[in-house]
């Protein structure tokens, strides 16, 4: 006869057993599950064999900035293909701003109404009807034109440039701030009459992608020459080297027109805070770029 004492003891021992392994089963799917719900510790994402070869031919970027869009793999591909000379996190900013399309053929709306970091552009356009909030005239001292205005932010930003400027001998005068809807119109079908639609469009915004109507852009001369030759001017190397520190930018800089849709202007500059300004400044981008890589991702 079996003896009762070590069926008991085997019964005992297996029980124990049992016990013990869920408890290793119930800790590890406990860590298991509060590492996926970590946001610092994302799950791994698992893709086709298809999607990885893509991911691949990007060098992986998307697990290197948060704004890489998997919705526009296939656009981010075909960009990289036709551009092999760039690096693929600039194939991804250069993408999300639309600059795989011709411009005004794939337009959105321009979110962050009435903030430093409003964007018009060739690819994010304002309505009709936008009318920034704020708006006040410049100084006679520092600007010309009796409907020369600003956000009220920019106009403080851009007459204590001026006065910092005429500070150190430096004469640096607003002479075109805001424009509406209608006046940017007006504008432009007289540029296109002049000069053909395909020259207009390459130094006039068409009505709605004008950076003027956010009421955060100037141009600016030195009070005795052309605007257009600002550039030449001592008054513009001043610009250079302390509009950011005023919150300002050269917002179609030499060399960028790829990515602005526009000629050099040496005289036009646009408001977006010291903070993004500084950043810009300092690591010779566009607004674009910067709008791409700290702004749009945000929405």
């Amino acid at each position: 006869m079996v003896n009762q004492k070590n069926i008991k003891g085997c019964i005992l021992l297996f029980l124990l057993a049992a016990v013990i392994i869920f408890l290793i089963w119930f800790f590890v799917a406990g860590d298991k599950k509060d590492a996926s719900a970590n946001p610092d510790n994302p799950p791994t994402q698992i893709y086709d064999a298809e999607t990885m070869e893509k991911l691949n031919r990007l060098d992986n970027v998307q697990d290197q900035i948060d704004y890489f869009e998997m919705d526009y793999l296939d656009r981010y591909v075909a960009y990289k293909d036709a551009h092999p000379e760039l690096d693929s996190k600039t194939v991804i900013i250069y993408v999300n701003a639309g600059l795989d399309y011709e411009f005004y053929t794939h337009t959105v709306a321009s979110p962050y109404l009435n903030t430093p970091y409003i964007i018009a552009n060739k690819h994010y356009a304002l309505g009709s009807d936008y009318i920034p909030e704020n708006l006040v005239q410049l100084s006679s001292k520092y600007g010309t034109g009796k409907n020369n205005q600003m956000v009220q932010v920019a106009k403080d930003a851009f007459e204590s440039l001026c006065k910092a400027a005429e500070d150190q001998g430096y004469t640096i005068r607003g002479i075109s701030g805001y424009r509406s809807y209608e006046y940017q119109e007006e504008l432009y079908n007289n540029y296109v009459l002049q000069d053909g639609k395909d020259e207009a469009d390459t130094y006039s915004s068409r009505a709605g992608h004008s950076d003027h109507q956010t009421g955060l852009a100037i141009d600016v001369s030195d009070g005795d020459n052309p605007y257009t030759s600002f550039g030449e001017t001592d008054e513009f190397r001043w610009m250079q080297d302390n509009a950011y520190l005023y919150g300002f930018i050269l917002r179609f800089p030499e060399g960028k027109e790829n990515i602005t849709g526009y000629q050099y202007e040496s005289w036009h500059y646009r408001y977006v805070g010291v903070d993004i300004a500084t950043y810009i400044h300092e690591n010779n981008i566009t607004f674009e770029e910067y709008y791409e890589m700290f702004v749009s991702n945000k929405k």
